[in-house]
């Protein structure tokens, strides 16, 4: 679906900018930024697929992983949507965009 489009789009351009930053801007917190949203875009898919269930917590995986858990987090929650049957709450997708585009302005990426 192109909705979900914007979603893995946005979610792939952080990666990008995060995978491309030198280790020292990683650590000055642009990693943390970048797996506290990964970490949340994960709640919010097991939330939407187990509802009911304590979500698991994302480990830390350190700063030169943290893009590719941000990727798989964001398009979990892409598929999730996607095909979640009726019961999603509306305007999750462009929650989960808004948070992907802030998190990245507050990285400085």
């Amino acid at each position: 679906m192109a909705e979900m489009e914007e979603l893995s789009t946005a979610v792939e351009r952080f990666a990008d900018r995060l995978r491309a930053a030198p280790q020292s801007r990683l650590q000055r917190g642009a990693a943390a930024e970048g797996l506290a949203l990964a970490r949340e875009l994960s709640r919010r898919a097991q939330r939407l697929e187990e509802p009911g269930t304590e979500p698991r917590t994302m480990p830390d995986a350190g700063v030169f992983a943290v893009a590719d858990q941000l990727v798989v987090a964001g398009n979990d929650l892409a598929e999730i949507l996607r095909t979640a049957p009726s019961g999603v709450p509306e305007g999750e997708l462009d929650e989960a965009v808004r948070e992907v585009r802030e998190a990245q302005a507050r990285s400085g990426l």
